[in-house]
C-alpha cells in the first residue's frame, strides 16, 4: 500500500517538487528499493500545524519531516521524543511507531553517520561553528557519539553558553563556549573542525565564514554543513592543506538514509540518493 508523507513547511520555504532535494533523493531511495510510495511536499501554515499532525495520524501515514518553523512547536502535537531529539529540543522527523508518533532529530545524526566514512569522532575534540539549530543538532550527536571535548565558537555569548551548557548538562562529553571575533584561529590540538552556519550557502557562494585558515592543520577532518556548493571554500582551503573532508552534500544524504530507515526498516542506496542530488547541479 503507498504511504504520502507530509513535509510540512511555511510558503515562503517551498518550491516545486522538481526542484526539492529532499524529495528528489527520498523518492529516489524508494524506487531503488522497490516501494510504490511517495513523499509529497505540503505548505502548512503555523495555525494549522496540529490539524496537519492529525491529519497524518488519520490517513495512517508512517512518517514526516517537518522543516522551520515547525521544528519545536512539533513537539506538543507528538507522543514522544527520541532520545537525542529530547536533548536538542527540537524535530525534524516523525516516525509512526504502533499508534504512536515519535519525533527524532536525524539533522546530527546525518552529520555523525557522514564523518564516521571520514573519522570516528570519539575521544576527539572537536570546534564547532555556530550555535543555531543545525550546530545543535551536531554538538548533541557527537557528544552522543564519544567526542571528548567540544568548544563552541559564536558571535552570540549567550546562545553559545547555553549549547555549551546543555551538552555538559545532558551528554559525557566536556565542552566549553569561546567567543567569536574577528577570523578565529583554531587550536593546534583540534581533531575535527565543523562550520554550522550558513555561511557560503547559494546563492552566497564565494563567502568564507572567519576563520584564519592558516591555522587548519594536516591531521583535522574538516566538516562543513553547508550543501549547496557541496564544495565549498572553507573545504577547498583544507583540502588544499592537506585536511579531510566532510561535505554538507553527505550529511543531507546521510539523513535521508536514516530517514527512510525510520520510516520503511529498509536501507537506501546512499549513493543512488546522492547521485540524484548531484543531478539537480546543487
Amino acid at each position: 500500500m503507498a504511504h504520502d508523507f507530509l513535509y510540512p513547511i511555511t510558503g515562503s520555504f517551498a518550491m516545486p517538487a522538481a526542484e526539492n532535494p529532499t524529495i528528489v533523493m527520498i523518492e529516489a531511495a524508494y524506487r531503488q528499493l522497490g516501494l510504490n510510495w511517495r513523499y509529497v511536499n505540503c505548505e502548512v501554515h503555523p495555525d494549522k500545524l496540529g490539524d496537519a499532525v492529525r491529519g497524518a495520524r488519520a490517513m495512517g501515514w508512517r512518517g514526516f519531516n517537518c522543516s522551520i518553523p515547525h521544528k519545536v512547536a512539533v513537539i506538543e502535537h507528538l507522543d514522544g521524543l527520541g532520545a537525542s531529539a529530547r536533548i536538542i529540543g527540537a524535530v525534524n522527523t516523525v516516525v509512526r511507531r504502533g499508534d504512536e508518533l515519535i519525533g527524532e532529530n536525524t539533522d546530527g545524526q546525518g552529520f555523525v553517520r557522514a564523518l564516521r566514512e571520514v573519522d570516528d569522532p570519539t575521544g576527539k575534540t572537536a570546534v564547532i561553528f555556530g550555535a543555531g539549530g543545525a550546530a545543535r543538532a551536531v554538538a548533541v550527536e557527537l557528544a552522543l557519539a564519544g567526542a571528548a571535548h567540544i568548544c563552541i565558537v559564536n558571535r552570540g555569548r549567550e546562545r553559545g553558553e547555553e549549547l555549551a551548557d546543555l551538552l555538559v548538562r545532558h551528554t559525557p562529553a566536556v565542552a566549553t563556549y569561546v567567543p567569536w571575533v574577528d577570523a578565529f584561529r583554531i587550536p593546534a590540538d583540534t581533531s575535527l573542525v565543523v562550520h554550522a552556519t550558513s555561511v557560503g550557502l547559494y546563492p552566497h557562494v564565494n563567502e568564507t565564514p572567519d576563520i584564519d585558515l592558516d591555522t587548519l592543520l594536516s591531521h583535522m577532518v574538516v566538516a562543513d554543513g553547508i550543501h549547496n556548493p557541496p564544495l565549498t571554500n572553507l573545504l577547498r582551503a583544507a583540502k588544499d592543506r592537506g585536511c579531510r573532508v566532510a561535505d554538507g552534500l553527505g550529511m543531507l544524504v546521510s539523513q535521508g538514509v536514516i530517514g527512510v530507515k525510520h520510516w520503511t526498516g529498509m536501507d537506501a542506496d546512499a549513493g543512488v540518493m546522492r547521485q540524484a542530488l548531484l543531478e539537480l547541479r546543487l
